[in-house]
């Protein structure tokens, strides 16, 4: 089943972004909002970051943050990314091997010719174990 499904079977394609201008306080109200643990950051359009809850919300609340810090100084830029044609198999390989120390990435960009269209996360590929 890992080997057969592809990412585009199982990805959300209503991708929630955030722009790199928008205050880390803003990013993390909107990812409360819509329970979700994370957002691609684009600019113009192009993908280049990733923010996340857990991230936003351990800093916020530690205040490490000084008023009015934007998403572009706190983002990750080195992003983990599959496109749609990738297997749910390479998809986990890819959240197993890019990830730092012993976690996983739970939710990763889908990028076709350079375009972000969707988002999969460990959630999406538990429903389908499930089954």
């Amino acid at each position: 089943m890992l080997n057969e499904t592809k990412v585009k079977d199982l990805m959300t394609k209503d991708v929630y972004t955030i722009e790199p201008d928008v205050e880390t306080v803003f990013a993390f109200e909107k990812l409360m909002r819509y329970k979700i643990s994370a957002m691609p950051v684009l600019d113009d359009g192009k993908m280049v970051g990733i923010v996340t809850a857990t991230d936003l919300g351990h800093n916020l609340i530690l205040d490490k943050y000084q008023y009015g810090t934007k998403v572009k100084s706190v983002m990750v830029t080195d992003v983990a990314t599959v496109n749609s044609e990738c297997t749910i198999k390479e998809a986990i390989d890819v959240m197993f091997n890019n990830a730092p120390g012993d976690s996983i990435i739970n939710q990763l960009p889908v990028v076709d010719n350079g375009e972000l269209v969707g988002i999969i996360s460990d959630g999406d590929i538990i429903k389908i174990l499930k089954e």
